[in-house]
């Protein structure tokens, strides 16, 4: 295995864990609620516009054509392995050559797939909401949070 590879897998474990078992680099004082109000109120913090954002919001009016085109590569894939299955088939025998071009086909199909849904649906995408009473970008976050602020869970839409 190419140690980049390893590398990553080991990097992806330690990320699953760390936020499996609520683990951080830097502990935040948690914000004080009083005990008439636990349970109402949800975390907020200012979202920070970042280049991502802006991205995802200008490729947002294409969504449904980006998704069109990605169906239909992937029809295209689906007759190329099976174009490469028939041809097998016919002369009764396997050909490890017919199958390079559908499999590389499918391999640049996956990761532009994976890249340009990482580039459309950013983390900020999932955690947006909207607080009643303010125009401001707001993110839900946890109340040990930087810059947290506790509101009234009914004051919270997304």
């Amino acid at each position: 295995m190419k140690p980049i590879m390893l590398f990553s897998i080991v990097a992806l474990t330690m990320i699953v864990i760390a936020t499996s078992f609520g683990l951080q680099i830097s502990n935040t004082e948690s914000i004080q609620i009083p005990a008439n109000l636990v349970g109402q109120e949800l975390y907020v913090c200012p979202a920070a516009d970042s280049m991502w954002d802006t991205i995802s919001q200008m490729l947002h009016p294409f969504i449904n054509y980006i998704t069109i085109a990605f169906f239909f590569v992937v029809m295209l894939l689906a007759f190329n392995w099976g174009w490469a299955l028939y041809q097998n088939l016919l002369s009764d025998s396997f050909k490890r050559e017919s199958f390079s071009k559908p499999w590389q086909f499918t391999k640049f199909t996956f990761w532009v797939g994976v890249i340009v849904l990482l580039l459309t649906l950013t983390p900020n995408h999932f955690r947006t909401v909207h607080v009643k009473g303010t125009t401001e970008n707001w993110v839900l976050c946890e109340s040990n949070s930087p810059d947290a602020r506790a509101v009234r869970a009914e004051a919270v839409h997304n």
